[in-house]
């Protein structure tokens, strides 16, 4: 039997895909150092690795492979390895058979065990736990002790739509709502501990329901509400919604809540009602018109995002020629695009049609000029505005700073004179220069 490690040990978590997977990873760094280690320097091998996966996109299993590959050593050794996230939860089994330098595989929602598998890893043992306890992991996470100016904050897990290309509902489990006082608590440790700006994430954040302090049912709006009550907490955001879960009370907050940031990412997927229906989407392109339209109304200057899959089973150029449609008539500020990725074991994988790679590849490409030509024209619109920036890190040239704006436009900020500030301050800016990606502001107070 190897004996247990003396000597202080690094670590080193590697996040793969959703803002979710960045969240968990930086609660699974939080645990290790709890155990006494250290994160790693830059450049540096690390004692103990944890990759923690996605397994939204094709070829996501073969990726874990190579990252296992790329950690042997020159000398032949490797570091510890553990095989986290959606895909350590749908082939656990798999990759302990396939990759022996892994010792450690964890699910996402048994994550808060690390600790305990690791201490039987370093015993000889390899561990293998994806087990899915309901919503327990939260309270075995330790307290939140330091933070950026902008932190993510998990309040729900897991998805009930069962979109027919999706594995969510298989690798996270049914949704799930973390109580509203535990997420007090912890926005509040954030806050202390640094961060201006939450984001609350979820799969379907908009889901979220628990009971306040005085025992009322509520929605995500009330938890907003509440959160936007602590004084030193400036900007409040989240994502992913789903559009049949934007409630009135939340459309309303969008109007009301002042530190509700005007930005609301909202997936459609298609703008084709017949694929939307092959996807389960359980909405209408008309009926998420209609949701924008009145979040619109409520906050005019709203910037809006979307998802998009192209190539789904089954999609003609006609259906496709409706999304671009959809895009003409919304006009997104940002929007994310994917070929379809057949996963194994849901529904849309056994559908017939599937479409020829190479037609995919020319309707993403058709799609990302169309989405990437109304994201340049927002951000020229922005041109001449001034705004309050919230500044994240320094930029690479003198003087050069980078932030976001309230509509989560990346900012280079130039400042000429007068006194400095500081990461998480607020800069009030002009922007003074668009770029497809990112705008140039000034400082003027």
């Amino acid at each position: 039997m190897a004996e247990t490690p003396t000597t202080p040990r690094t670590y080193r978590v590697k996040s793969f895909g959703c803002q979710m997977n960045v969240y968990d990873g930086e609660r699974m760094g939080e645990l290790l150092a709890e155990q006494g280690l250290s994160p790693a320097a830059d450049g540096a091998d690390a004692d103990v690795v944890v990759l923690n996966t996605c397994h939204i996109r094709e070829k996501a299993v073969d990726r874990v492979y190579s990252d296992i590959g790329r950690l042997r050593r020159d000398d032949g050794t490797t570091p510890m390895i553990a095989v986290a996230g959606c895909v350590a939860q749908a082939e656990g089994e798999e990759i302990m058979a396939r990759a022996p330098s892994v010792k450690m595989v964890v699910g996402p929602q048994a994550y808060h065990r690390l600790p305990d598998m690791l201490t039987r890893a370093d015993a000889g043992e390899r561990v293998t736990d994806t087990d899915m306890p309901a919503n327990t992991k939260f309270d075995a996470l330790p307290a939140r002790r330091r933070s950026g100016p902008t932190a993510f904050l998990t309040v729900q897990e897991g998805c009930d739509k069962f979109c027919t290309y999706c594995v969510v509902p298989y690798t996270r489990g049914a949704e799930i709502s973390r109580p509203h006082a535990d997420l007090l608590v912890e926005a509040r440790r954030l806050v202390e501990a640094g961060a201006k700006e939450i984001t609350l994430l979820g799969q379907n954040v908009n889901a979220w329901a628990g009971e306040n302090a005085k025992g009322q049912a509520t929605g995500l709006d009330g938890l907003i509400r509440d959160l936007a009550a602590m004084p030193d907490l400036l900007r409040i955001r989240y994502t992913t919604s789903h559009p049949n879960d934007m409630t009135d009370g939340l459309i309303a907050a969008h109007g009301d809540v002042e530190k509700l940031m005007p930005f609301l990412h909202l997936p459609v997927q298609s703008g084709s009602d017949p694929i939307l229906r092959a996807m389960n989407r359980s909405h209408t392109v008309e009926s998420y018109l209609r949701v924008l339209d009145r979040v619109r109304a409520v906050r005019p200057d709203i910037a809006l995002s979307g998802d998009f899959i192209v190539g789904f089973p089954g999609e003609s150029e006609a259906d496709f020629a409706a999304t671009l449609s959809l895009i003409d008539t919304v006009g997104y500020a940002q929007a994310f695009s994917f070929k379809y990725s057949s996963r194994p074991g849901t529904p849309a994988a056994t559908m017939a049609d599937h479409i020829a790679p190479e037609v995919m590849d020319e309707r993403l490409q058709r799609l990302q000029a169309a989405v990437n030509r109304d994201q340049y024209a927002f951000n020229q619109a922005s041109v001449g505005r001034v705004c309050d920036v919230l500044v994240e890190r320094r930029g690479k040239l003198p003087g050069q700073w980078l932030g976001k704006s309230p509509w989560l436009q990346s900012v280079h900020i130039i400042k000429d004179s007068g006194e400095d500030f500081a990461v998480g301050d607020i800069a009030t800016v002009e922007m003074v220069q668009a770029g497809p990606n990112s705008l140039t502001g000034r400082i003027v107070a």
